[in-house]
Order: C-alpha cells, then sequence, then structure tokens
C-alpha cells in the first residue's frame, strides 16, 4: 500500500468562480469576510453551504450542521457531481502574490498519521493539536456524506522529484478547471493525471519514506481538519472514512513562505498582562540570546526582549499564555496571520497584540524529528487571502 493513493475524486459538472471558497478556519475575527463570500455566492452551488466556517461555530452550530448535510444529500441527488474514479488531481495555484504554488490531490491513510506530538507515523503533526477543538469538528464531520478538505501536507522533497516532476508532463488537455478565487485569492487551475503519471508519483514518494526515520509528511495545514478526520475513522464503519483527501505540497517550493501567526487577546487589561509577561519571564533582556516582541495596543508599539524559555519566541510566549489564560478566564485570544490585520484590530479598547519572528521553513522538518510538534499556531504557509480553497471533494460513506 502506498503513503500516497488515488480518490474517487468529485466536482461540479458545470463549475464557476464561487465554487471555491476559502478555508474555514480563515478570518475567524472577521464576520464582513464572510458576509462578502455569502454574497459572491448568491444562490449558486457552492462549497460555502458544504462546510462550516469556524466563525459561526457557537451560533446555532446543529442547525447549520444539519443543513450542510441536507446540502450534501442534495447535491448527490440532483447530479451536480462528476465523479472522477481512482483519480489524482494536479494543482496549480496563483498565488495573491504572483508566486504559483503547485500541488496534488489524493488520498492517504488515517492509519498513518498520528497527531500525539512523540508519534513516529509517516504522517506527522507539525504542530501541537489541541484536543478540544476535536470534539465539535467531529459532530460536524461524523453524519456527513461529503468532505471538502483544505488540508496540506508538506513533503520535503530538495531534489524536486515528487509534485515539480509531475508538473513537467502536464498538458493544457487535461485541464479540469480553471478558477479566479473570490476577493483576492489569486487563480487556482486543475489537471486530471493519468495513470502513468499517478504510478511516478507514487514511486517518488515512496523513495522520500525510506530510511530509519519513516517521516514522509507534515501538515502543513489543516493539522484539525485531519485529527478530526481520524477520529471519525474510529467511529464509522464506512471504508471511504479510513482514508482523507489532501494536497500535498513540496516545502522546498519558492512560494512557500512560512509566516508568524501572532496573537490577540481581547477583553484584556494590557499594562498587566505586559507587566505579568515581563516578569513571569526574568524581566526584559537584551542580547544574542534575547527573543524580541512587539506588542501593539491602542495606536501604541513597544518591544519588548525576553529571556528564551523556549527554542522559538512563539514557544515563549504559547507557554506564558497557556498558563495564564486558565487563571483568567474572561480574556479571549485570536491566531492572526498578518501584522496589519493585527494592528487593526489592537486599535479596539482592552486589546492587546504580539508580534514575533517566525521560523524559517527549511527548519521544520528536522525540528518535528527531534522535539516532535511544535506549540500549535507556530507558523502559517503564506497569508490568509492565499490559504487553499476547497475545491475537490470526496465521499466518506
Amino acid at each position: 500500500m502506498s503513503y500516497f493513493e488515488t480518490a474517487d475524486i468529485l466536482l461540479p459538472k458545470k463549475i464557476k468562480n464561487n465554487w471555491a471558497v476559502i478555508a474555514c478556519d480563515q478570518f475567524t475575527s472577521d464576520e464582513k469576510y464572510w458576509q462578502k463570500v455569502t454574497s459572491e455566492v448568491g444562490d449558486d452551488i457552492s462549497t460555502l453551504n458544504l462546510i462550516f466556517p469556524e466563525i459561526f461555530l457557537e451560533k446555532e452550530p446543529q442547525k447549520t450542521i444539519e443543513k450542510i448535510n441536507n446540502n450534501m444529500k442534495e447535491y448527490l441527488e440532483n447530479g451536480v457531481f462528476e465523479e472522477y474514479k481512482n483519480s489524482m488531481i494536479f494543482v496549480s495555484r496563483k498565488q495573491s502574490d504572483g508566486l504559483v504554488m503547485d500541488g496534488i490531490v489524493g488520498c492517504v491513510n488515517l492509519d498513518d498519521y498520528d497527531y500525539k506530538s512523540t508519534a513516529k507515523k509517516p504522517i506527522r503533526a507539525s504542530e501541537k493539536t489541541v484536543e478540544e477543538r476535536i470534539p465539535p469538528r467531529v459532530e460536524i464531520r461524523k453524519n456527513a456524506l461529503l468532505e471538502f478538505p483544505h488540508i496540506l501536507l508538506l513533503i520535503d522533497d530538495p531534489e524536486f522529484s515528487v509534485v515539480e516532476k509531475a508538473a513537467e508532463k502536464i498538458n493544457e488537455n487535461q485541464k479540469l478547471y480553471d478558477l479566479d478565487l473570490m476577493l483576492g485569492g489569486g487563480n487556482v487551475k486543475g489537471y486530471l493525471l493519468n495513470d502513468e503519471q499517478i504510478k511516478a508519483v507514487q514511486s517518488a514518494i515512496e523513495k522520500l519514506g525510506e530510511g530509519d526515520d519513516k517521516l514522509v509528511f507534515a501538515v502543513g495545514d489543516g493539522n484539525h481538519s485531519l485529527a478530526t478526520a481520524k477520529k471519525c475513522a474510529e467511529i464509522s464503519s464506512s471504508p471511504q472514512s479510513k482514508q482523507a483527501l489532501v494536497e500535498i505540497v513540496n516545502i522546498h517550493s519558492k512560494a512557500i513562505n512560512f509566516e508568524p501567526i501572532y496573537r490577540v487577546l481581547f477583553n484584556c487589561d494590557v499594562e498587566q498582562v505586559l507587566d505579568d509577561f515581563v516578569n513571569e519571564n526574568g524581566g526584559e533582556c537584551n542580547g544574542g540570546d534575547a527573543q524580541y516582541f512587539t506588542v501593539c495596543f491602542g495606536e501604541n508599539t513597544k518591544k519588548i526582549g525576553l529571556k528564551p524559555t523556549a527554542k522559538l519566541p512563539v514557544g515563549t510566549l504559547q507557554k506564558f499564555l497557556d498558563e495564564y489564560l486558565q487563571k483568567n478566564k474572561q480574556i479571549k485570544i485570536d491566531y492572526i496571520h498578518g501584522e496589519d490585520d493585527l494592528k487593526k484590530l489592537c486599535k479596539e479598547k482592552n486589546t492587546l497584540g504580539f508580534l514575533f519572528d517566525g521560523m524559517k521553513k527549511d527548519e521544520l522538518f528536522e525540528a518535528i524529528k527531534q522535539d516532535g510538534s511544535l506549540p500549535r499556531k507556530t507558523f502559517s504557509m503564506g497569508h490568509a487571502v492565499d490559504k487553499r480553497y476547497y475545491v475537490e471533494g470526496r465521499r466518506i460513506k
């Protein structure tokens, strides 16, 4: 059995630009974004009707889940989809910055994945999984007929033997779709791979899995979605549920840039939080060993240097926040991908943001091998608008 397998992939017979919507875990503090998405979709068929944007998770969840499941059933019964049996799809995404990120959509076996930080499976979480985030997502997935993933799995392929090699053989006759993505999301094209191309992809991935460690894939995006799929596979009798549809991408792609994921605290006493952060980390310090944070509140910014308590600045900060938020339940946290977005949020009263340097992408695989999964929300691959959009689907029941 291969590390990466074909899938019976679903695409609309008549696909339009507004079929594709951005990953559900984006713009979680920006309801206006999702209002614009709703306007763009209108009454058309769209993945918006088949996914649950996380900004709305606490608003009548059971009613929304029931509606999503009914929409899936209706789309299947009304013949919305064309099914491509035993397929893989080559995806070429032109991002908002003009760079092109290529990937391949196919299936992985969930037996090859474990989100525990010490796991030694071929598929591993790159960041710590928040266990309490899984049950609400299980409620969404457990009775769903279809999956539309935003999961990106990274491969460490400096020889460009998998995705980039496949790109050399692609021709226009294989094109399935060409979509301009809404609200500044760029463009995405999909090409159906033939049997020879699929075998070449699988063979190249098998070689990546050679050696003692057997780390083949690191989850780049969508770890909680993959963890949810794993949980649902344990309670489902459906053979399709034992796999998950994903897109694989090469971490060495020029289009992949690791961006730090910043932290914003709401409903907090800004000065008190800053004093506690500094004091609990031994006071301010400077020099080569210091880790630096830029804090934002109102119209103000301030730079703080601290002695590290973790390898990465985000680790030092998150270690403090995990304990602090347990003691101060009134404070709410969000994870923000852009510096400008963070500063805009921090203009609100009793709001505090933290900016810091991120991790280099060529450090990821070795860090996972040595230390296991990193602190949650350590990094993001690119800006929010460049996150994966839902396009391909698959039956899971």
